[in-house]
């Protein structure tokens, strides 16, 4: 075991969450505590939980969570520290940090830093020891609110709760403009060790080869990893990228990726996807779901609370099995905006009933709600990827039959190594 972090707990300065409804609970500041000028941090976003057990790295620096103040359910955050391989981005992306207890060790061969530190370097801010459960029961109940961590102890608490309800909505704001790729590049990182690990991934027949445009709308790395592994070649544009932009590259398939913000905001790609989604065979994961719903005419709506964890239920109604899957999403696809827009759903997610993927019943287009390339959570949906790539083979909508042997293909003790078309 390494001692978790360098500065005494002690002589930390106090921090204050501060939520819109007035709430206000008092805790402990760790990671960033001051700005470059040394003053006191005082940060907006809204406020969400995540119920996963582990994979704290892969979440702070997944940019769906950009804008928002991510509270983690786990009484017990920081005992394996963080490591070089597990970011989904190139750096945090929440805006803030709300843990019950920060570990004062970490212990994990892997790890290269411990958590304060690293969201320290960052310029990120947290808050701990406080009642988690109660800010969790109070976002279930209220919903998700906005809200404002500060280290600024000469701002009273009125003053703190008013600047929380004067923060900006998540209800209509594009973010992401804040996390999507400035430039084209080209993604060649596959899942290395990870895919001798595990079962759900075979390497895809090299002779078979297939082009792929992402839309990066905030893309985790590990979905694009996946695609790689595959052995597709994986080129990713900015969201801004026009239908002309996509064509020009001649891609086999396009993928349509995750981001953060209210979906219906994200105009610009919304208008290309009505351009070309199903000219090539596409594929959407979360934000890209609710993108390609909304560009097929479809509308969507916020969710309460929304779903953030590593233990969702999910039903595939194609093939009647039951994933347990990885989310993280505050908007939802209204499921009756989907008729009349030749589509049908595929998955639902059983806790609530709320759509989690469709099918075009006549263009090569699918997408899911949630993350089959997990980081973290269960791997139970990674044969979608392989769906993607049946989808291409064939240029025809993904069948449910398709689904059912890609699922079969993935299971453990499946003959392997499987190709790309299954």
């Amino acid at each position: 075991m390494t001692p978790g972090h360098g500065d005494n707990l002690i002589h930390r300065p106090a921090a204050r969450l501060a939520l819109e409804d007035g709430t206000v609970f008092r805790g402990r500041a760790f990671g960033a505590t001051a700005d470059a000028a040394g003053r006191p941090l005082t940060i907006a976003g809204e406020v969400v939980f995540n119920t996963a057990m582990t994979g704290y790295q892969e979440a702070l620096t997944d940019p769906s969570y950009a804008g928002q103040i991510l509270a983690m359910t786990a009484p017990l955050i920081g005992n394996y520290g963080v490591n070089e391989e597990d970011m989904e981005s190139n750096t945090v992306q929440a805006a803030a940090f709300v843990v019950r207890e920060l570990s004062r060790v970490r212990s994990n061969h892997r790890a290269t830093v411990d958590l304060s530190t690293w969201l320290a370097r960052a310029g990120v801010p947290g808050i701990e020891g406080i009642d988690t459960r109660a800010l969790t029961r109070r976002l279930r109940i209220e919903g998700a609110m906005r809200g404002i961590l500060s280290t600024d102890d000469s701002l009273t608490d009125a003053l703190l709760v008013e600047r929380a309800r004067s923060s900006p909505s998540m209800a209509g704001a594009n973010l992401v403009t804040k996390v999507s790729a400035r430039q084209p590049y080209a993604w060649e990182e596959n899942l290395g060790v990870w895919a001798r690990m595990t079962d759900d991934v075979r390497l895809a027949d090299p002779r078979r080869r297939r082009r792929i445009v992402a839309l990066d709308c905030g893309a985790k790395q590990n979905i694009l990893r996946h695609l790689t592994e595959r052995g597709c070649e994986v080129m990713v544009l900015p969201h801004s990228a026009c239908a002309d932009d996509i064509r020009r590259l001649k891609p086999d398939g396009l993928f349509v990726s995750n981001g953060p913000g209210d979906p219906a905001a994200v105009n610009a790609t919304i208008a290309t996807l009505r351009e070309i989604a199903g000219e090539v065979p596409t594929f959407g994961i979360c934000l890209g779901h609710q993108l390609l719903c909304l560009a097929l005419g479809a509308t969507t709506y916020k969710l309460k609370f929304g779903h953030r964890g590593a233990n969702q239920p999910v039903k595939n109604l194609l093939t009647g099995h039951v994933e347990i899957t990885s989310q993280n999403h505050g908007f939802a696809v209204e499921t009756a905006s989907m008729t009349g827009a030749d589509c049908e759903p595929t998955h639902v997610n059983l806790n609530d009933g709320t759509l989690a993927g469709f099918r075009h019943l006549s263009k090569p287009i699918f997408a899911v709600q949630y993350h089959p390339e997990a980081s973290p959570g269960p791997h139970d949906a990674a044969y979608l990827f392989d769906c993607f790539l049946l989808m291409i083979e064939s240029g025809r909508p993904i069948s449910a039959e398709q689904m059912r042997r890609a699922w079969e293909a993935a299971q453990p003790g499946a003959a392997a190594p499987r190709p790309a078309h299954v």
